[in-house]
């Protein structure tokens, strides 16, 4: 399992990142399976003029669903992730047993990174994130990518990512053609609960097993 964590920018955000990793720590355990931390691989000036670890141009926080979206530095990271994956499968792994989890900038990443990827995946996870590309990039979905499913989890108090920019989130892949199960979850923020990773646990098991 590939996690893509969003953007760090401070202690605070430090300190959400390694809680979400040690969460996911466990959740690998009890899963038997590995888990691949993903840093953020390039240094990007976001909208306040500093500089932080991120994977692409964010050009407003909080983000909703008429934020505007720089495809070309989105589809630039999708590549780095893809050199992961090709080296996972390439090592032996099954593609039906590659998940790739993303949380905030990380979840808008997994989406694109998935979507583009040409083979099917035994799914992907979006927490807390947002849809980085405009409808055109449907046609090009290869059949195989359309056949990975998705979960998407979001908060609905999130001031960071708004719910409304999760909420687009099903429509886009339901136009296409694409599985994906929403989850809301009320009074939760910007940040991934125990409740949240309960779920992805019973999720990733169902896909495990249907694919063995």
């Amino acid at each position: 399992m590939l996690l893509l964590p969003g953007i760090r920018s401070h202690q605070r955000h430090a300190s959400t990142l390694l809680i979400i990793s040690q969460r996911f720590s466990i959740l690998n355990d009890r899963l038997k399976i590995s888990l691949y931390l993903i840093p953020c691989l390039s240094l990007l000036p976001p909208v306040d003029g500093a500089v932080m670890p991120s994977w692409f141009d964010i050009h407003e926080i909080p983000v909703t669903a008429d934020s505007p979206k720089d495809e070309s530095s989105v589809l630039k990271a999708v590549q780095d992730v893809h050199a992961m994956l090709d080296k996972e499968i390439a090592a032996g792994t099954d593609p039906n047993n590659v998940f790739v989890c993303g949380f905030s900038q990380g979840g808008a990443l997994t989406l694109a990174s998935v979507l583009m990827y040409p083979k099917t995946l035994g799914g992907g996870a979006v927490f807390s994130g947002w849809i980085p590309f405009n409808s055109s990039i449907i046609e090009r979905i290869s059949p195989n990518a359309k056949r990975t499913p998705f979960l998407w989890s979001h908060g609905m108090d999130d001031r960071t990512v708004l719910f409304e920019a999760g909420q687009a989130g099903p429509p886009f892949l339901e136009k296409a053609g694409v599985s994906c199960e929403f989850k809301a979850y009320p009074s939760l923020g910007h940040s991934i609960s125990s409740e949240e990773l309960r779920y992805l646990e019973s999720w990733i098991k169902t896909r495990l097993q249907s694919s063995s």
